[in-house]
């Protein structure tokens, strides 16, 4: 089939929508509850009016879910970058929210579209293949301490909690060296 950019049509749209999604997550968190309405109106106003409140409340309800308070609270960071190498690869990223603790280190990335419908076992392979590499670069940063990875789909929102022996052949493909 013809190759599409991403930059055009629907998928303009909904690239940028998902960009907005992901800043109001970083930044609103940050914000006094009281403030993060007007906050978000800021953040989203080069958007059109009627797309303005569902995606605030899209991003609003990732952020009041007392099930992923703990991913807003102090010792988390939002966008974290990493750098590192796996194996004879480059690995270069960014963790959405990363929550550091005494003995876990968590990994959240945030996914702008719809829920897998089957939960993990739908869970897209490139997607499986991106937390590997970031696992293991983290795994590199904190030896001591378990590394955790959970999807959270903004629409719902609905957190996927992934399987670490799940994610250990993408990260065994990394470390092997390139054929």
């Amino acid at each position: 089939p013809p190759v599409r950019s991403p930059a055009s049509g629907e998928d303009a749209r909904r690239f940028r929508r998902g960009r907005a999604i992901h800043r109001l997550l970083q930044i609103l968190p940050d914000l006094a509850p009281a403030d993060r309405a007007e906050g978000a109106r800021r953040l989203l106003a080069d958007f059109d009016p009627a797309e303005r409140a569902p995606i605030a409340a899209e991003a609003m309800a990732v952020i009041d879910d007392p099930a992923l308070a703990r991913y807003f609270g102090p010792s988390s960071r939002a966008e974290v970058p990493i750098v590192g190498r796996i194996g004879t690869r480059g690995v270069s990223g960014q963790v959405d929210r990363l929550l550091v603790e005494t003995a876990t280190v968590t990994i959240v990335d945030f996914k702008s579209g719809r829920p897998p419908p089957g939960g993990y076992d739908d869970v897209p392979p490139a997607y499986l293949a991106q937390m590997a590499a970031y696992r293991a670069v983290l795994g590199m940063i904190y030896p001591e301490r378990r590394i955790d990875v959970v999807l959270v789909w903004t629409d719902g929102p609905k957190a996927v909690p992934l399987d670490t022996a799940g994610l250990d052949p993408y990260e065994a493909y990394l470390v092997a060296a390139p054929t």
